[in-house]
Parts: C-alpha cells; structure tokens; sequence
C-alpha cells in the first residue's frame, strides 16, 4: 500500500498519474482538512472534494476546484437575491458537499467520505486527516484574516506575517495507514498550509520516521509552482526553496523530487536527505503526471 499526504491543489496533479500506474485499491489518500468550513449553509471541504473529483475523473482540471463542465444556477440566483457567496460553487459540487453536510450529521466527516468516495466508484481510501474543526488565520500587513478572505476576497495580495492553526486529534486510522504502507509520498502541496497541519497530528512524524517517506517539491528556484506557499513559507522563516522544504520535512524524509532547475541545489539538499531524485516536476500533461508517478514508485526500495 501507498499512502499520499495530500493538499488541494499539487498534489491531487500528481495523483493523476499515480492512479494510471498503481492499483487505486492499493492508495490511501490523507487529506488537509485545516481549510474545511461551512459556507451558505453547506460543509465546504475543498481540499478532500478536490480528490475525490480527481479520483472520480470529474475534477474541473483548469482551475483544480468544482466539477468539470458544471453549471452555477444556484450561485448565480443567490446573487441576484442578494446572498453573495464568497466562494462560486457550482450545483453539481454543490450537492455533493449538501450530501456531505448530511451524512456528517448522522455519521461525522470520516464515514461520510467513505460513503461518497465508495458513490462515486473510487477503490482508494480517502481519509480526512481530522474529523475536528479547525481554525487557520493569516497575519497580514492589513490586519488578521480568514483564510478564504485572504485566498478570495484579497487574492492572496496582502503582505503575510504569519500563519496560525489550531492543533487537531487525528481520524481514526491515520497512523495506522501510514504504519502499513510501503512508502508515504508527500505531494506537491502548500508546505505551510496543506502538509505541516496534517504532520502536526500526535503520531504522524513519529510514524512517518518508520517508513519510506518521498516528498516532492513544489517549488522551482525561489517560488511555488502556484498558490501562496512562497509568501506562507517566508512568514514563517523557512527558506523559500527546495531547500528549505526538505529542511521541514528532515527528521524523516528519505528521498526528495525537485525539478530539473534545481539540479545545482543536489549536492546542499544531500546533507538534509539521503537521496535527491531529479527529474521533470511541471506536470502540464498526463504523460508528465505518470512519467513522475513512476519515477517516484521506481525510487521507493
């Protein structure tokens, strides 16, 4: 088995390919929920109903978000109502996050991934990495905000200072998951926001110490791939490289992916990490996806 540490954006990319190479019985995919949070009366949880469109074959792959082809009735009638969302949510996304909203009522959010991921015909197990709520804020040069409101409303814009969350139990077969598996792959998500929260979890690093674990990097030369992980990592002193994310992944990395521009940083990351695997990361193509999908399962001893 090979289990994912996912975010909402990089990673579920890679994913693409890991499921054109591997049997998706034998992934298990842990999922960010530090972002999750009820918006027009629905359970919004972007990340997880991000690979669960991924694993599906429904994600809309050009903005990473919602269902591919969907339509926006609903969010266009609650604008002219006067209900303005600040998220634009699509009606079949929507209904799979009113579902959601449902089933966590009756069953919390573990079960009800369960229930939706099995409805949509996917064979990979997709756990929420807590089923507690979460609280995130980021310190900016125009006063503390939401994460949505910095992500949406502002764009990503304001100068960051820091990032605050809230520490969260762990879903019940987390350590476990990554206890069994072959390796554990860290994706190409926000460092800051996507992965620290999920290795912040009592148990996870102390787990991911007995295992495989390659992490691939999202950023190229001094800047992420996309999204605001460059402005989240230089808030909190961490160098904005490849660098500097094997330094926070160090007590328990094994191999690094960088991109092919990074090649010179090799000989630096070697004394963070045993081994540093280079090779194409801008997966612009599902050949690229599959090609670094199996450049990493090719590395894993």
């Amino acid at each position: 088995m090979i289990t994912v540490l996912s975010g909402g954006t990089g990673t579920p990319k890679l994913l693409q390919g890991l499921k054109e190479i591997v049997d998706p019985i034998d992934l298990t995919i842990i999922v960010n929920t530090l972002e999750n949070e009820y918006f027009s009366g629905v359970y919004v949880s972007a990340d997880i109903d991000t690979v669960l469109y991924t694993m599906s074959d429904m994600i809309n792959d050009e903005l990473w978000y919602g269902v591919k082809d969907d339509t926006f009735i609903t969010h266009d009638r609650l604008n002219e109502l006067g209900c303005t969302e600040l998220l634009r949510i699509g009606d079949i996304d929507r209904a799979t996050k009113i579902q959601k909203t449902q089933l966590m009522q009756r069953y919390g959010l573990l079960k009800a991934c369960e229930i939706q991921a099995k409805g949509m015909g996917i064979k990979s197990k997709i756990i929420p990495m807590s089923e507690q709520n979460s609280d995130i804020s980021i310190v900016t040069d125009i006063g503390e905000l939401e994460f949505h409101d910095f992500l949406i409303k502002h764009q990503s814009k304001p100068e960051v200072l820091d990032v605050k969350f809230s520490k969260v139990a762990p879903s019940d077969g987390i350590i476990e998951a990554i206890r069994n598996s072959e390796a554990v792959i860290i994706g190409p998500s926000n460092p800051i926001t996507s992965i620290l929260p999920i290795l912040s979890l009592d148990g996870v690093r102390d787990a991911l110490k007995d295992t495989y674990v390659v992490a691939v990097s999202p950023i190229i030369g001094s800047d992420a791939v996309s999204g605001p992980a460059s402005k989240f990592m230089k808030a909190l002193g961490v160098d904005v490289s490849s660098i500097g994310v094997a330094n926070l992944y160090h007590d328990f990395l094994d191999n690094i992916v960088i991109d092919n521009e990074d090649s010179n940083l090799k000989s630096q990351l070697n004394q963070i990490v045993n081994k540093v695997t280079i090779t194409n990361t801008i997966m612009n193509s599902l050949g690229v996806k599959k090609n670094l999908a199996q450049i990493i399962i090719d590395s894993i001893p």
